[in-house]
């Protein structure tokens, strides 16, 4: 269903097959990351699942790199660029922990993204270090991660492993604990805001439901015909309700001279 629909639909469909977080953090993106002369600017995508925001940034102008240890995800991304004509949009197979080994990527991107990954690692000062290896002076950082004071949106998500094992090793983050991380690894904050408030938290709750107790086909059919409501009402509802958002958001820029075209 899901390359049917990329088929049909194009990139959008790669942002409305999963839950409705999903959507929130891309808007997210494209509000922080404007489109650039096609192939002027170089991206690093780290963790970059099955390819939706490499995809998105590449359809931007930019020369996007996706990095992902699933073989298959990486399969899937490539073939979801094809349809989608996503042809500055390339794909590597590569376990995030070690990026840091990779010297053919140091210093080559102006703006590096890593959404919903730094949560999955121990390390996360490491991670931080090795992505600002590889953005160039100046570059900027964007990241997504959960909230710390997120309220749980389905059973399951105060699960924490102690291991590396693809679930979460930590629940979520602060301001401070963004800030402390960021500039260990020699990042300048540039702010720290969230996304995906109580109407997103709300329909994902029904989709994960509906699924766990029938398919997530059914799940997903139930929600679609909501999923205009949180971008029109989210920000509205969640300021009146003063629901934590659930992904705190992450703008950073690495420190030194600014690159030549930048990003915002």
């Amino acid at each position: 269903m899901k390359s049917a629909l990329v088929r049909i639909l194009g990139h959008q469909a790669t942002l409305i097959h999963g839950d409705t977080l999903v959507l929130d953090r891309w808007r997210w993106v494209k509000k922080n990351l404007k489109a650039v002369p096609s192939g002027s600017q170089s991206l690093i995508d780290v963790g970059c699942g099955t390819g939706a925001f490499t995809i998105g940034t590449a359809r931007m102008g930019y020369r996007s790199l996706g990095l992902s240890w699933d073989e298959r995800n990486q399969r899937v991304a490539g073939e979801r660029a094809a349809l989608c004509h996503a042809d500055l949009a390339r794909f590597e197979v590569q376990d995030v922990r070690s990026l840091g080994s990779r010297e053919d990527l140091k210093g080559q991107f102006d703006v590096a993204i890593c959404l919903e990954c730094i949560e999955h690692i121990l390390d996360d000062r490491k991670l931080m270090v090795d992505i600002a290896a590889c953005l160039r002076p100046g570059g900027r950082l964007l990241l997504t991660t959960p909230n710390v004071c997120f309220r749980n949106i389905s059973k399951g998500d105060d699960d924490i492993s102690s291991v590396e094992d693809g679930g979460h090793v930590r629940r979520g983050y602060s301001p401070e604990d963004l800030e402390r991380i960021s500039h260990a690894a020699g990042f300048e904050v540039e702010r720290i805001g969230y996304c995906s408030g109580v109407l997103s938290q709300k329909l994902t709750a029904i989709l994960r439901t509906v699924s766990r107790r029938t398919s997530f086909l059914v799940g997903w059919g139930v929600t679609l015909p909501f999923r205009w409501v949180p971008p029109v009402f989210d920000n509205l509802a969640t300021a009146v309700t003063k629901w934590p958002g659930y992904c705190i958001t992450l703008v950073a820029r690495k420190s030194g001279t600014l690159p030549a075209n930048p990003a915002s």
